[in-house]
């Protein structure tokens, strides 16, 4: 796959974030908006969409089981580097918090609509099956360590309610079910599903764009600087790694590292906020990884032979 070919279609991508952003800054649709817009697409469109692809989708179990190990361990290993550099960097709890939530979390309105564009509807499939590992995986470890690290430390139970209750988990859970029971999507619905969820992709990297922060990726940019190498660099090899120790086949290795060089999610900014952690810092490192995956992404997609 050659550079221009991923520039132009990762580009709708980053046009629809940079339209959020303008639109955001010029005050379209008004600023009360925005939060309804993504708690929309967060509890209503996402979900659909989630339900739909892994419903529909033709995947073995031991497909599926070979791609889920290749994540765990790619997320894994990461989680355990960012607990070695916490004392180079000199973090406090909460800013840890965040640091540790940009180096392993995924931007999925990034990922599923540049699967998608690059790979097709087979590439939408496999990534499915990524995030079904992802979502669940990273929620838990986030939640975990903004437990044991942040500022408004938590009992148990409001944690394991959180993660339970989360939309995108329930909405990968639903599709895998349905569609491992055999059952699939009956009567028109995958139709219905369908319909909803084609709206999550370009409202949802609207509302990215729209929560981009510059003053706030330049206030910390050394720390910053280093989340975003670990995350837009360091994550992508070893998912590269992963793939190749367990012996994925070609679409499946190009997917996982699509995943592990993605920006990270709007969601850790929200999740750092309820719980304690270091907000603006999150907010820098989720502006800086999406304005540098602009280039890193096809740079690294194309450099890693993906």
């Amino acid at each position: 796959m050659n550079l221009e070919l991923v520039y132009l279609s990762l580009a709708p991508i980053f046009a629809l974030i940079a339209l959020g952003y303008g639109l955001r800054r010029l005050g379209f649709p008004g600023e009360a908006a925005w939060p309804a817009l993504e708690r929309l697409v967060y509890y209503v469109l996402f979900p659909a969409l989630l339900v739909e692809t892994l419903g529909t989708a033709e995947v073995s179990v031991l497909r599926g089981l070979w791609v889920g190990l290749a994540v765990v361990t790619a997320i894994g290993a990461m989680a355990v580097l960012t607990s070695l550099l916490r004392p180079l960097l000199a973090l406090d709890g909460p800013a840890y918090t965040s640091f540790f939530q940009g180096s392993i979390r995924f931007n999925t309105y990034v990922g599923i609509a540049a699967a998608i564009g690059l790979f097709g509807p087979e590439g939408g499939a496999v990534a499915a099956m990524v995030m079904a590992v992802m979502i669940p995986l990273v929620n838990v470890l986030s939640v975990g360590v903004l437990a044991r690290h942040a500022d408004n430390r938590t009992g148990p139970g409001p944690l394991v309610r959180g993660i339970a209750t989360n939309p995108l988990i329930l909405g990968c859970v639903a599709g895998a079910l349905l569609n491992l029971s055999g059952v699939g999507l009956p009567g028109g619905l995958d139709r219905i599903t369908g319909t909803i969820g084609r709206g999550a992709l370009p409202l949802g990297l609207l509302t990215v764009g729209a929560g981009l922060s510059i003053q706030a990726a330049w206030r910390r940019r050394g720390v910053i600087a280093m989340g975003s190498v670990a995350k837009l660099a360091v994550l992508p090899l070893l998912c590269l790694a992963a793939a190749r120790v367990f012996a994925l086949g070609e679409l499946e290795m190009r997917v996982v590292v699509l995943f592990g060089a993605l920006p990270t999610a709007t969601s850790a900014y929200i999740l750092a906020r309820q719980l304690g952690g270091d907000g603006p810092l999150m907010a820098g490192l989720l502006t800086a990884q999406t304005l540098a995956a602009v280039l890193t992404l096809p740079v690294t997609l194309v450099l890693l032979g993906v």
